[in-house]
Order: C-alpha cells, then sequence, then structure tokens
C-alpha cells in the first residue's frame, strides 16, 4: 500500500456507484502511482489530487453520465494573467485561463488506452509542477 492513498478514499472507491468506476478507479491508482508527492482526498464528492494538501486536480462524477478531471489551482481565486499552461494533448477544454476540463467520456475509444492514462498522468504532473 503505498501512503498517498488515502483511507476515505479508499472507503469512496468502495462504495462508489458509477458506470465508469473501474476507469475511476485505473487512472486514480495511475495518477498516485506515478507521483508519491501527489496527496487524495475527496472534494466535490469525488477524488480529488494535490501537492502539498492543496487540491489541484479533482473528479466531477456528477451528475452519474458525467466522468470528467476538473484541473484547477485551489481554493482561493488565482490571478492568472501570467499563468500558462501548454496542453500538448488537446484534451483539455479550457473554463477559463487557469481552470480545464478532461472529459473521460470524450477520449477516443479507438486509442490505446494505456498511452491515453499516460498522457493524462503526465498532464496532470505536468499541471500539479505549474501550480505549485
Amino acid at each position: 500500500q503505498m501512503t498517498n492513498r488515502s483511507p476515505a478514499v479508499e472507503r469512496f472507491m468502495q462504495e462508489l456507484d458509477h458506470p465508469r468506476k473501474d476507469s475511476i478507479a485505473a487512472l486514480r491508482s495511475a495518477i498516485l502511482d506515478a507521483n508519491d508527492d501527489i496527496t487524495e482526498q475527496i472534494k466535490w464528492n469525488a477524488p480529488s489530487f494535490g501537492i502539498a494538501g492543496e487540491d489541484r486536480v479533482t473528479f466531477r462524477l456528477q451528475p452519474r453520465d458525467v466522468c470528467q478531471l476538473v484541473f484547477h489551482r485551489g481554493v482561493k481565486v488565482n490571478d492568472s494573467a501570467d499563468f500558462t499552461f501548454e496542453d500538448n494533448t488537446g484534451l483539455l477544454k479550457w473554463a477559463a485561463p487557469d481552470r480545464a476540463i478532461l472529459s473521460l467520456d470524450a477520449l477516443d475509444e479507438s486509442r490505446d488506452e494505456a498511452a491515453q492514462t499516460t498522457a493524462i498522468v503526465t498532464l496532470v504532473n505536468r499541471w500539479m509542477d505549474a501550480t505549485a
């Protein structure tokens, strides 16, 4: 068991009733396995990932047919005038200059799932670095 796993999130995942539960669990594991500095907790009634207790990337699982990752900059309103982030994957849809959505439902089913997971994990790690 890795030290960056949260017992609260483990319980949440055991009880989760969502059509994409397996994908959510696999992506959660991939994100946590890739970076020991990433922590997790529950935010917005979903798993959320952060660095040093600051949420940065949060699942959005409501309504039930939605499965997204929200890339944000924590609880404080941040001045985004000088914030830039290069999305070389084209997976992010920008909701604001410092907030982006990655819809797991919109992933190309014809693409290699492992390659897509790697691309998402890389984006998450880059976002953590960019928003630290």
